[in-house]
C-alpha cells in the first residue's frame, strides 16, 4: 500500500484520536506539538494519549489531552488484560510514533484507521505499511523527531503547530512561598548535571566548575534531579564541593514545578536529556552539552521556531532562538551511538574532554548578548 497523501481531515471526522507515545520522558515532550495539531485540526474531538507511567508528568495539565492512558515498561499479562479491553476498536483514528511492534499491535487495536511511522524498506518490520492507512518512514539521522512527528499531520492534510506545551503547574503561589528565591526571577540558574545514560554525561568536575563561576558572577545555584538513588548521589557528591548557598531541589518537586522553577529562570544548562527539552520549551534560555547524539534528530525545540527545515545542524557549537548547543569535539561526533563503548553505562570521550571553559565561553556570550551565528534565521 503506498503512503496516501493529503487526504481530506475534514472526510475523516474522528470523533476519538489515540496518540500512542510509548518514548522517553523528553521524546513525549516532543510529541506535543503533533497533539496540540490535531487538536487544531479536530477540535471536536477527544484526543487520548498512551504513554509509559513514568512519563505521563511530562504531560500534566496538557488542554489537548482528554485522558493519558499509561502502561507500564514492561507489562505482565495483567496489565495486557487491563489495557486492551480499554483501547479496543474505541477510537476512530489512531497515530503511532515509534516503528515497534507493541506500539503497532496497539494502533491496529485501537482505531479502524491508522497513521503510523514504519521501518525503512529492507529492514525488519517493513511490512507494517501495508497495514495502516497512511504511513511515514522513519528517518533517524536527517529529520527532528518535531518534524517527523508533523508529517503524520501532513498525511491528513492537518494543520500544523510548532510550539511545545510543558506541564503545567497548579500550586504555582505555594512553590513561590515554599521556595523564596522564585520571587525575584532571572536571580538564578538551574543545572541538572544527570541524565539517565552514563554515555551522555560530563563530568563532576566541569559541573563544579561551571557552579563555581556562576556563584563568583553572582547567581543563585539551583540543582535539578530525579529522586533516583544513583542520581541523587552523583548531585550530592557536586553539592559537597559547592557553597552551602547552592540548592538541591533533586527529588523534591514534580515535573509541573520544575518547569514553573526553570521559567523563572536566568538560563538553564543540562546535557541529553528529557529536563533539557523541557527547559527550552518553557522558553528560558538553554545550554544543551551533547556528544554522542545527533542534534539534527534530537536537539531541544527552540522556543517559538516555526520553521520545517531542522533547527540544527551535526557539527559544531550553534545557537538558535533560547537553545545554545554546546557539542563535545572529535573526529566522530556526532557518531550515533551509545558511548564510546556502545552501550548505555559506558563513558563518551567527546563530553569527557569537553572543558569548563567552553562552557564558561558560552555563558558569557549569552549574559553579553554576544550570541553565536544563528542558524535557520
Amino acid at each position: 500500500m503506498a503512503p496516501l497523501t493529503q487526504l481530506n481531515s475534514a472526510a475523516l471526522r474522528p470523533r476519538r484520536i489515540l496518540v500512542i507515545a510509548l518514548q522517553f520522558l523528553g521524546d513525549v515532550l516532543l510529541s506535543t506539538p503533533l497533539l496540540h495539531s490535531l487538536k487544531l485540526t479536530y477540535p471536536e474531538a477527544q484526543l487520548d494519549v498512551l504513554v509509559y507511567a513514568n512519563t505521563s508528568p511530562i504531560l500534566a495539565g496538557n488542554p489537548d489531552i482528554a485522558q493519558i492512558i499509561t502502561t507500564p515498561n514492561r507489562p505482565k499479562w495483567v496489565d495486557y488484560r487491563q489495557l486492551i479491553p480499554r483501547i479496543f476498536r474505541s477510537y476512530d483514528l489512531a497515530l503511532g510514533l515509534q516503528t515497534g511492534d507493541r506500539p503497532f499491535l496497539y494502533s491496529l487495536l485501537a482505531a479502524p484507521f491508522r497513521v503510523s511511522v514504519v521501518p525503512p524498506k529492507n529492514t525488519t518490520g517493513w511490512w507494517k505499511r501495508y497495514l495502516v492507512q497512511c504511513w511515514l518512514e522513519h528517518d533517524d539521522r536527517g529529520m527532528h523527531t518535531v518534524l517527523q512527528h508533523l508529517k503524520l499531520i501532513d498525511l491528513i492534510n492537518g494543520r500544523r503547530s510548532f510550539a511545545l506545551v510543558p506541564p503545567q503547574a497548579d500550586d504555582a503561589q505555594l512553590l513561590k512561598a515554599r521556595f523564596p528565591f522564585l520571587a525575584e526571577a532571572g536571580s538564578y540558574v538551574v543545572l541538572h548535571p544527570h541524565p539517565q545514560w552514563t554515555y551522555k554525561r560530563w563530568t563532576v568536575e566541569g559541573w563544579v566548575a561551571i557552579a563555581r563561576y556562576l556563584s563568583q558572577l553572582g547567581y543563585k545555584i539551583i540543582l535539578s534531579g530525579s529522586a533516583a538513588e544513583a542520581e541523587l548521589a552523583y548531585i550530592d557528591a557536586i553539592v559537597q564541593q559547592l557553597p552551602v548557598t547552592v540548592l538541591n531541589l533533586a527529588g523534591q518537586v514534580s515535573l509541573a514545578q520544575l518547569a514553573f522553577v526553570l521559567g523563572r529562570a536566568k538560563f538553564f544548562i543540562g546535557p541529553d536529556t528529557g529536563v533539557t527539552h523541557l527547559a527550552a520549551a518553557t522558553g528560558v534560555p538553554v545550554i544543551a552539552l551533547y556528544g554522542p547524539t545527533n542534534p539534527v534528530k534530537w536537539a531541544p525545540w527552540p522556543k517559538d521556531y516555526q520553521q520545517s527545515a531542522n533547527p540544527f545542524g551535526s557539527i559544531g557549537d550553534q545557537h538558535v532562538s533560547n537553545v545554545y548547543l554546546c557539542q563535545g569535539q572529535a573526529d566522530c561526533v556526532p557518531c550515533h551511538l551509545e558511548g564510546c563503548d556502545r552501550h548505555r553505562q559506558s563513558r563518551s570521550r567527546c563530553l569527557e574532554s569537553l572543558t569548563a571553559d567552553r562552557v564558561k565561553a558560552i555563558i558569557d556570550q549569552l549574559l553579553n548578548h554576544d550570541a553565536m551565528p544563528v542558524s535557520g534565521e
